[in-house]
C-alpha cells in the first residue's frame, strides 16, 4: 500500500509527499492527485491506522468530487498518523508541524476531515495561509457547525427516493458514524419526516424501531457521551448495525465499512454515503444485483467541499448552502438517470461525468497533470 505508483493512471497522482520528523514523532502523507481544474482542496485526516493507499484513494475521490461539483479545484488529501484524541497541546504541535512541512505546496489547500476540525484549520491557516473550514471568528464558514456535508446528504437522499418506490417522509434511516457528518445528516433527515431507527459511533450502536429522539440524542453527544449510553434505545454491537431494517442506510465513518463479507446482511433500499469510499467495489456490485440503489459517495457527500470552495472565494454561508442544494440535487438526478438509461452502476456514471470534466480541463493545460 505504500507504493504510490501502484495507483498511478492517466489522471494522477501528480505528487506524493511523505513527511517524517522523528524528533516530533510526526509522520504524515500528502497526495496531490490532479490540479487541472485548479489547486486541490482536500481534508486533513488524523488517525493511527491511515495509510498511503487510503490517502491516494481519498485524494482521487476528491478529484472526482470537486470535478462533479463544478468547483475550480482539483483533488488532494493528507493524512496524519496519530490519535485524534491526543491532548490538545500535542495535537496542535503535530498539526502545525505537518502544515509547516508542507508550507511550499501551494497546490494543496487544507480542509477538516475525520480527526480534525475548525480549530485545527485555524492552526494550519496561521502556519501556511491555505485552509478552509475555518472558525467563524476568523472569517470562515464552519463546515461541521452548520452540517454542510449532512445537508448535502439529505438532498441526495430526497432525489434518490424518486428512483425508488417510497417517499423520504416516513423512511426509516440508519446512520453508521454518528459524528460530524452523521449527526447532521440525521438531523436534516429527521426534519424531513424520516425516522432514525439506529445510529452508531466508535463505541457501538443503539437502535429503536419506533424511532430515536434525534434532538435528545444530539444533546447526549454534545455532552461527550457515546450513543451506547443513550437511554431511549437498545444497545447493540456496532457490527449488528448493518442488519437493521431500514429504507436508507448512511455510512458516515471509515472506508470500506460495507464489504463482501457483510454486504448480504444489509437490509435497505438505498445507500447514501456521508463518508468517502465507504464500500468495496465488489460489495457495490452485489448491492446493484440485489436492486439496492447506491448514490455515489462523491456525489452525495460533496456538500462540505462545495461549502469550503465557496468560503475560499469569499461567499456567504447562505450562498454556500444554496449552492450545495442546487448542485447535489442536479448531480444526483443526472447520475442516477444516466445509470438507469445505460444499465450501469451509478458509480460508473459518476466517474464518467467527473472524469470527462477533468480530462477536458487537462487538455487546456500546458502539462497534462500539473
Amino acid at each position: 500500500m505504500g507504493d504510490a505508483f501502484a495507483f498511478a493512471d492517466d489522471l494522477g497522482p501528480a505528487k506524493v509527499i511523505h513527511v517524517h520528523e522523528p524528533g516530533l514523532g510526526l509522520r504524515g502523507t500528502l497526495v496531490i492527485d490532479n490540479v487541472a481544474t485548479g489547486p486541490s482542496i482536500g481534508g486533513l485526516r488524523m488517525a493511527p491506522d491511515v495509510s498511503t493507499g487510503e490517502c491516494f484513494r481519498l485524494a482521487r475521490a476528491m478529484t472526482m468530487k470537486n470535478a462533479a461539483a463544478g468547483i475550480p479545484h482539483g483533488g488532494g488529501k493528507s493524512v496524519l498518523y496519530g490519535d485524534a484524541r491526543t491532548p490538545r497541546e500535542r495535537k496542535e504541535l503535530l498539526v502545525r508541524g505537518f502544515a509547516h512541512a508542507l508550507r511550499n505546496e501551494s497546490d494543496y489547500i487544507f480542509g477538516p476531515d475525520m480527526g480534525t476540525d475548525e480549530t485545527c484549520m485555524a492552526w494550519v491557516k496561521e502556519e501556511v495561509g491555505r485552509a478552509v473550514g475555518l472558525p467563524r471568528e476568523i472569517g470562515g464558514i464552519p463546515l461541521d457547525e452548520i452540517g454542510a456535508t449532512g445537508f448535502g446528504v439529505r438532498h441526495a437522499a430526497e432525489i434518490a427516493t424518486r428512483f425508488l418506490n417510497f417517499e423520504l417522509s416516513g423512511a426509516r434511516v440508519v446512520v453508521q458514524g454518528f459524528g460530524a457528518v452523521g449527526t447532521h445528516a440525521a438531523r436534516f433527515l429527521a426534519e424531513q419526516g424520516c425516522t432514525i431507527v439506529a445510529v452508531a459511533d466508535t463505541q457501538g450502536a443503539v437502535t429503536n424501531p419506533s424511532g430515536l429522539d434525534v434532538q435528545a440524542l444530539l444533546e447526549h453527544k454534545r455532552l461527550g457521551r457515546s450513543v451506547t449510553d443513550f437511554p431511549d434505545g437498545e444497545r447493540i454491537n456496532g457490527d449488528a448495525l448493518i442488519g437493521v431494517d431500514c429504507e436508507i442506510w448512511i455510512p458516515a465513518a471509515r472506508p470500506d465499512v460495507i464489504h463482501e463479507d457483510n454486504v448480504d446482511r444489509l437490509r435497505t433500499k438505498l445507500v447514501v454515503p456521508g463518508a468517502n469510499i465507504p464500500m468495496t467495489a465488489g460489495a457495490e456490485r452485489i448491492l446493484h444485483e440485489r436492486g439496492i440503489l447506491t448514490v455515489p459517495d462523491f456525489i452525495a457527500n460533496a456538500g462540505g467541499v462545495i461549502c469550503a470552495a465557496m468560503e475560499y472565494h469569499g461567499a456567504t454561508q447562505q450562498a454556500a448552502l444554496e449552492a450545495i442544494e442546487e448542485r447535489i440535487r442536479a448531480n444526483t438526478e443526472v447520475v442516477l438517470e444516466d445509470a438507469q438509461q445505460r444499465g450501469i452502476l451509478p458509480s460508473q456514471a459518476a466517474r464518467d461525468l467527473a472524469g470527462n470534466r477533468v480530462r477536458s480541463a487537462m487538455e487546456l493545460r500546458r502539462f497534462s497533470i500539473f
